[in-house]
């Protein structure tokens, strides 16, 4: 099976462009050699700052190159240039790529970071949370809720990635559609509230609210239960179904999502959860916190 040397996406028999990230295909490349083509980057200088409003400091080197979503940064120093573009060799991977990022929930054209000299540049979320850094190897890959994206390096591809399993898609609350973040190089991405970190093993199961996964390994399956009896699951005031998480990975989840912060300090509220029985239904095609 042939791999595209650009991502390292798998590819059919006859593929000239790749699906993924638009790269013209060379013939006959293996997953070994998709993957030894692109060499680990030179690792990041970086500290996080704060507690639930965190900042992400990075110190770029002469020559080093990072992406990020736009409007993420907090502030930069005069050595930083940067630069919005689309990704994409052609137009028409730019174009597919602006729907992916759209359709992810990100903006259509990302800013680019490049030092000349050493410098600084800061990033933060959109609202209070926490930043959760991935040092992804060549060919490595982690799946992220929605807009969950902050910044990476440049040789770290960004793709749409959709649930393998229809009913996690209709009921889980994060729609079909996740993000892709495939190494090498080192990946920030932001989530509400606190983080609680599990390492499954084989077979180890969590069930989590639908809206409260930030990230997980590739390895882990990712599916969706009904939460308990009937009457648990309607008055409960967590929703109809929770979403499962199996082991082997890495998997994180957040303490609070952006719908329950809007809920929270709507007008009418009086307390309390408040999810109602149809509201527990979750979103088709988009994200709880959305």
């Amino acid at each position: 099976m042939p791999f595209c040397t650009n991502c390292g996406s798998q590819l059919t028999e006859d593929s000239r462009f790749c699906s993924s990230c638009g790269r013209a295909v060379a013939p006959g490349v293996t997953a070994e050699a998709a993957v030894a083509v692109q060499p680990a980057p030179e690792p990041l200088d970086y500290t996080i700052q704060g507690d639930n409003l965190q900042v992400a400091r990075i110190r770029l080197k002469p020559g080093q190159e990072i992406y990020a979503e736009a409007g993420k940064m907090v502030y930069k120093f005069p050595s930083i240039q940067w630069e919005s573009r689309m990704t994409g060799d052609t137009l028409g991977a730019k174009l597919w790529g602006a729907l992916k990022r759209k359709m992810m929930g990100e903006s259509l054209f990302m800013t680019y970071f490049r030092a000349s000299s050493p410098g600084e540049v800061g990033f933060a979320g959109n609202y209070p949370g926490r930043i959760h850094v991935f040092d992804l190897k060549p060919g490595e890959s982690i799946l992220a809720q929605r807009d969950s994206f902050i910044c990476a390096q440049s040789t770290v591809q960004l793709n749409i990635a959709l649930v393998k399993r229809l009913g996690a898609g209709f009921f889980g609350g994060e729609g079909f559609i996740l993000e892709r973040l495939t190494g090498p190089g080192t990946v920030f991405i932001h989530g509400g509230g606190d983080f609680v970190e599990f390492s499954l093993q084989p077979g180890e199961m969590v069930q989590v609210d639908t809206g409260c996964i930030v990230a997980f390994d590739e390895s882990v399956e990712y599916d969706i239960q009904l939460a308990g009896g009937i009457k648990t699951a309607l008055f409960g005031g967590e929703g109809l179904f929770l979403a499962t998480l199996r082991g082997p990975g890495r998997a994180i989840i957040q303490s609070m999502t952006l719908e329950k912060l809007r809920r929270e300090m709507g007008p009418l509220n009086t307390g309390g959860d408040q999810r109602g029985p149809l509201e527990a239904l979750g979103g088709l095609l988009r994200s709880e916190d959305h």
